[in-house]
């Protein structure tokens, strides 16, 4: 007796077909898994043989040999147990072929029978419709989450003897319902009106937000620059359905999927702490799983007490920030992740904090300060489209009765903006300014005759680099977007250049 059954295997966020083969034979009683299985699959062959038994379902008394196709791809994990459960049930003839011919089976099957959740359910359902699946049959645990993608019934299994019930025709399984995401509350939480003062920081965040640019915050310790980044994600533009895609795909792997929300719609915010080792910042394991970094895809990284970081784990930002992706390479092969993203960082400018500061005076040695500041490389500063120093709440703005603007209305604005890029880059891959390709870097980015006159003097007096060039006409693009300007006028030019003049004070 020969069965073919389908399932789904995943390489990073690759999902990949996976056809669960069976023949059974006259012999001795066994059961063998073939097709480059790691130990977690071999060790299927008992949770399947106990779930039967659970499930007063008779084992066959035959010799069962099963093969995971494409043999020459490694599986691993628990996600094909279910598939090769109902590969079994299929040679005894419990199960037709011809009620599992367009159909996809994943999860893992416990002692018990329970058919337990498993990760990375969305790439592979979205991969299991693509291949002209009509049916997938995923734990009940994922189902919601199987069920953001149109086009195909999703099935949530509880049982293997629910399964088996179902295919008998005496208890159906109904489809589960299309999720529909509800409107996303951004407003909820952390407010930019409980900030009193810092208005230059609060307009150089609002042009990071409508840009997507990098932003570097300098400033002594309670000047509110972590206060500033945590408000971040409620001025942040809407996310687009594919963005939520790439997003969820990222999350539903890594396991960190809200099961009441299978869809992310907002913008993701990751502050990890300053211990981070670099395999957390970028990714890693036997297995890479994704890192901080590729979590943050589409949203937000904020890197608090940068220089306390290692500087090993800042230099690998280096070629994640250029390339928006970031790849893995283990002896079994290389892994690519996403990773779009904005980063937020905030420092002091020394070991005591208070170099620079108006009142207090800094106890720290010019070579403390100079060893504190070279912990960020050159080439990290680079990479920083907007470079802010927050300064002092003077005490007039903290008691001032004058209620400060709200995240709702900047995000307004921000949001306008990001809609005027939207329509510009329409059918490219560019999702906004900070994303501008080389290529139409100049073709977008028109200016006057007086702001390339501007530029040109102060790229020959601070002697700037071909990557803060590109930096400053990209923060100027949006600048210009906010005023609702085609071209790029000598202001906003102005303005842009004032945001990468802090290096020079601090970095010299």
């Amino acid at each position: 007796m020969f069965a073919s059954i389908n399932s789904m295997g995943l390489l990073g966020l690759n999902a990949y077909p996976v056809y669960v083969e069976i023949e059974a034979s006259r012999g001795l009683e066994s059961l063998d898994i073939v097709g480059l299985a790691d130990v977690a699959v071999k060790e299927s062959r008992e949770r399947i043989r106990s779930a039967f038994r659970s499930s007063q379902v008779p084992f066959p008394k035959q010799r069962i040999m099963i093969n995971l196709a494409p043999a020459d791809v490694k599986k691993s994990g628990s996600v094909h147990d279910l598939a090769i459960a109902v590969a079994i049930l299929t040679a005894q003839g419990i199960v037709s072929d011809k009620q599992i011919e367009k159909a996809c089976f994943i999860g893992e099957v416990s002692l018990g029978g329970e058919i337990r959740s498993v990760n990375g359910v969305l790439p592979m359902t979205l991969t299991a419709k693509a291949n002209g699946m009509t049916d997938i049959y995923v734990p009940s645990q994922n189902a919601f989450e199987a069920s953001v993608v149109e086009g195909i019934n999703v099935y949530g299994v509880d049982s293997l003897a629910e399964l088996i019930l179902h295919f008998a025709g005496k208890a159906d399984i109904p489809p589960m319902k299309k999720y529909v995401a509800k409107a996303t509350d951004y407003f909820s939480e952390l407010d930019f009106a409980d900030v009193k003062g810092q208005q230059t920081a609060k307009k150089a965040l609002e042009i990071a937000a409508c840009g997507g640019h990098n932003v570097l915050m300098v400033g002594s310790p309670g000047s509110g620059k972590s206060m500033l980044a945590k408000r971040m994600p409620s001025i942040l533009p809407q996310m687009t359905f594919d963005e939520s895609i790439e997003t969820t795909n990222i999350h539903s792997i890594s396991g960190i999927l809200n099961p009441d929300t299978p869809l992310v719609t907002k913008r993701p915010f990751r502050s990890p702490h300053h211990t981070i080792s670099p395999a957390g910042l970028s990714g890693g394991g036997s297995v890479p799983k994704p890192g901080e970094i590729s979590l943050a895809h589409n949203g937000l990284l904020f890197l608090d007490e940068l220089a306390e970081f290692s500087r090993q784990t800042l230099e690998i930002l280096r070629q994640p920030l250029e390339d928006q992706k970031v790849t893995i390479s283990r002896v079994s092969g290389s892994i690519t992740y996403p990773c779009s993203i904005m980063l937020i960082a905030a420092m002091n400018p020394c070991p005591c904090g208070y170099y620079g500061h108006p009142t207090k005076k800094c106890i720290c040695t010019p070579k403390q300060v100079s060893g504190y500041l070279s912990k960020i490389s050159g080439p990290v500063l680079d990479r920083f489209d907007i470079h802010l120093e927050v300064a002092p709440v003077e005490y007039d703005s903290l008691s001032s009765k004058i209620k400060e603007e709200s995240s709702e209305a900047i995000r307004e604005r921000v949001q306008r903006a990001r809609e005027i890029q939207n329509e510009r880059y329409k059918g490219t891959a560019v999702t906004c300014n900070a994303r501008i390709t080389s290529d139409i870097l100049h073709e977008v980015c028109v200016m006057t005759d007086d702001a390339n006159e501007m530029l040109r003097g102060v790229f020959d007096k601070l002697g700037l680099s071909a990557r803060a060039y590109d930096r400053i006409l990209k923060v100027a693009r949006t600048i210009a977007d906010m005023d609702s300007s085609d071209v790029i006028d000598k202001k906003h030019i102005a303005q842009a250049v004032r945001y990468r003049s802090l290096d020079r004070k601090y970095w010299n």
